[in-house]
């Protein structure tokens, strides 16, 4: 038996299920970035550790770079992506952020107030995440940095003149081990 449904019956399915596609996540993900304050919108499936290095080039310059990029959810344990996790979205009401390197010392301040004990230093790792940022401080130029250097150029000259002298008297050496032979 078959059944003929009025025009207005196909029209309501129609829309139900046009609501049913419009509640589809949307195909990228929003990272916040704390340094800046910009919102970076990135495709599904990408790799965490991509994300953070573009965000850390389009900061300005004294902005701090992002370490990592963790969801964060008013009251729950935030979720972190290491450099090789693909960035997910966790539904509502959890974000996602970069975690920058004063948020970093923050973090490490609040836990050493809350121990007596001394705590570890934290390695900061670049952006690209190969290798620990080096530092760079101001040489210190001392006495003793100063007399180290006078006390090699000192030492090279003499070796040069016992070389030289040396080489001055090969000849006469050489004779005088022909002539005692």
């Amino acid at each position: 038996m078959i059944t003929l449904l009025p025009a207005s019956l196909l029209q309501m399915e129609d829309e139900e299920s046009s609501k049913v596609n419009s509640t589809q996540p949307p195909s990228y993900l929003e990272v916040i970035c704390k340094s800046s304050g910009k919102i970076s919108r990135y495709a599904a499936g990408t790799k965490a550790g991509f994300a953070v290095n573009l965000i850390n080039r389009k900061l300005d310059i004294g902005n701090p770079l992002a370490l990592h990029i963790e969801a964060v959810k008013e009251g729950e344990e935030p979720i972190n992506f290491g450099p090789n996790a693909v960035l997910v979205d966790y539904g509502k009401d959890w974000k996602l952020q970069t975690v920058t390197e004063v948020d970093y010392a923050e973090g490490f301040r609040k836990r050493e107030e809350d121990r007596p004990f001394a705590a570890r230093v934290p390695v900061v790792m670049s952006s690209d995440r190969t290798h620990p940022y080096k530092t760079v401080s101001k040489p210190v130029i001392s006495l003793m940095y100063i007399g180290k250097i006078l006390l090699a150029f000192v030492l090279m000259f003499v070796l040069g003149a016992i070389f030289t002298i040396a080489l001055e008297n090969l000849p006469r050496l050489i004779l005088f081990l022909n002539s005692s032979m």
